[in-house]
């Protein structure tokens, strides 16, 4: 497996506050990579930085091929390469959930609409939404709404996936929907990569798993780094998590 994700002691700093002090870890394609550790610590903000949503000011950062340390990134093959979905759904209220995932595929991929309403019935039966295509967002629990923002990242078929806390602001049934979810595209071999604080989940699905604090990487592993911690700072994440 190739790299598909390298940053190399990458930096970022908003104002006076140095949030990223050197970062470096790798992603290998097929891989699920888990970011962990307390708010602040830079995990958000690395994996902004992966789709250019920040840009970073030191180091080398390379996502798909893209060297995001330089001026020339070009945004739009970037974003058909890297898919994110966040806490937030970021769905249009006024488009029903097909329209929603259908979007991105008429205007950035210049598909026809018979092309992507076939995609969108393909990832919404993918997420277990097949028959919710002709809602709206605000019919839809939490956890669907949620599954709808995967199935429109998915419908873009990117070459990575970039999860920034999709179950953070989910009740325990809801969190759990959205989960099997992502642990079936674990096990279909999309490359992932995700911030989040459900620990047993992370030991579950992560192939690798990254812990953050204070802005540098701590510690890096398997999931047994959480069973067995080699740093203070993961002992006590884990212990109080």
């Amino acid at each position: 497996m190739s790299n598909i994700v390298e940053l190399r002691d990458v930096r970022k700093r908003f104002g006076s506050l140095e949030v990223l002090k050197g970062v470096s870890f790798s992603v290998a394609r097929g891989e699920v990579v888990a970011l962990i550790g307390q708010s602040g610590s830079g995990k958000s903000t690395a994996l902004r930085c992966m789709d250019r949503l920040e840009t970073i000011e030191g180091g080398e950062m390379f996502v798909c091929g893209h060297a995001m340390h330089t001026g020339t990134v070009d945004l739009a093959a970037l974003r058909r390469d890297v898919g994110i979905v966040f806490q937030g759904y970021n769905l249009f209220p006024h488009l029903t959930v097909a329209q929603n995932v259908m979007l991105g595929l008429r205007l950035v991929k210049g598909k026809t609409k018979a092309e992507a309403t076939q995609i969108a019935n393909a990832v919404l039966d993918r997420v277990g939404l097949q028959s919710k295509v002709e809602s709206y967002p605000e019919q839809l629990s939490g956890g669907q709404q949620q599954r709808v923002a995967i199935a429109r990242g998915l419908a873009m078929q990117p070459k990575v996936m970039l999860f920034d806390e999709v179950t953070s602001a989910l009740d325990p049934q809801l969190t759990g929907e959205v989960l099997r979810v992502i642990e079936g595209l674990a096990k279909d071999g999309m490359t992932m990569i995700l911030v989040t604080h459900e620990m047993d989940f992370a030991r579950r699905v992560a192939d690798k798993i990254i812990f953050m604090h204070n802005g540098v990487v701590r510690e890096q592993g398997g999931p047994e780094i959480l069973t067995n911690p080699g740093t203070e700072e993961l002992a006590r994440f884990v212990a109080a998590a």
